[in-house]
């Protein structure tokens, strides 16, 4: 079964094919135009998508040296995602299929991040206890099989991911923050300062929310506490370095401890950590260090499979149309999709 997957949820035109659940070719087209606004322009980014979307398409089927007549599927994300985005690929896919008169699915995106781990030869077995920490979601997932899997907890308030960002802006690093906190980080000092930890205060041994709004807080509170803008360039840089470290600690003290705390509660042996979080090079370490000293596996997506990519989507797409769920041409995006 040859399936092409689309994804366009926020900022990347990706385009992917799958032969019987192999990868043949990923395309992923990157909008690096945001930074100059500190943030994605959702209207900017749909527009992008709509330059793009044909060559992606193209250049995916041309890289796995598949005709589009030879197609049996495709498999788009219809959420969650910037409204705009999502129109795009969902118009296109729809489209495609149609004309070529081959099975449409709409895939969840979250649920791509979930089985993200399965582009690789080594992946989880089932059960596995999946956190999903991106810029726009932070959640913890039991996953029993491909079509079952529960919600075992979310972020009450801001993801990992747009934390990083609005920290980022905050010591004036630009956009995305995530890789610009995570490098500044290994030159400072973790306890430089010591931040709440983004675990609602309320969370008992059974529940696995996060809360990181009081921890952006916090950050802006420290830096008006030492008058940061005023500092000259010398202390300016090494209090940039100590709050990214503290601050980056934080976070990752908090993804660690409720992933590790979900897996023993369950007996899960086997953990995964998906979505553009996943890159960074502290949790990867952490996580992989405390998993280890309690007998359990780790596994990470590629660093190119973190982000946003269609490759996940069509894996996904494979599994559902394997087992009949397919969509009519009348699928529409849904920009606040659940998982």
């Amino acid at each position: 079964m040859k399936i092409l997957g689309i994804e366009t949820s926020c900022d990347e035109t990706s385009a992917a094919v799958l032969d019987d659940g192999q990868l043949l070719s990923s395309i992923v087209s990157s909008q690096y135009f945001h930074s100059k606004y500190g943030g994605v322009v959702p209207e900017l980014a749909s527009r992008a998508h709509q330059r793009v979307i044909v060559k992606v398409v193209d250049e995916a089927l041309a890289s796995a040296g598949v005709k589009k007549e030879e197609l049996e599927g495709i498999a788009v994300t219809y959420g969650p995602g910037l409204i705009g985005s999502l129109l795009v690929g969902v118009s296109f896919a729809k489209a495609m299929a149609f004309a070529l008169k081959i099975p449409i699915v709409g895939i969840n995106h979250l649920e791509g991040h979930i089985f993200s781990t399965f582009l690789a030869e080594e992946h989880p077995d089932f059960p596995f206890v999946s956190l999903v920490v991106s810029g726009g979601h932070t959640m913890l997932v039991l996953v029993e099989d491909f079509l079952k899997f529960k919600l075992l907890g979310q972020t009450r308030d801001d993801a990992a991911g747009e934390a990083f960002d609005k920290v980022a802006k905050l010591l004036g690093l630009g956009y995305p923050g995530g890789p610009l906190i995570d490098k500044l980080a290994r030159e400072g000092d973790p306890n430089f300062v010591k931040f709440p930890k983004p675990i609602p205060s309320s969370s008992k041994d059974d529940e696995y929310e996060f809360s990181f709004s009081g921890l952006k807080t916090a950050v802006l509170y420290y830096l008006k506490k030492i008058n940061f803008q005023n500092l000259d360039e010398k202390e300016k840089t090494q209090i940039i370095r100590n709050v990214c470290a503290s601050f980056q600690k934080a976070v990752v003290d908090a993804l660690v401890e409720q992933t590790i705390k979900a897996a023993k509660n369950f007996n899960v042996k086997n953990i995964s950590i998906a979505g553009g979080v996943a890159a960074n090079s502290e949790l990867r370490k952490r996580m992989k260090e405390k998993a280890e000293s309690e007998g359990i596996k780790l596994y990470i997506p590629d660093l190119s499979y973190c982000t946003d990519n269609a490759a996940m989507i069509a894996f996904v797409g494979y599994i559902k149309l394997k087992n009949g769920i397919k969509h009519d041409y009348g699928l529409s995006p849904v920009p606040n999709l659940k998982i």
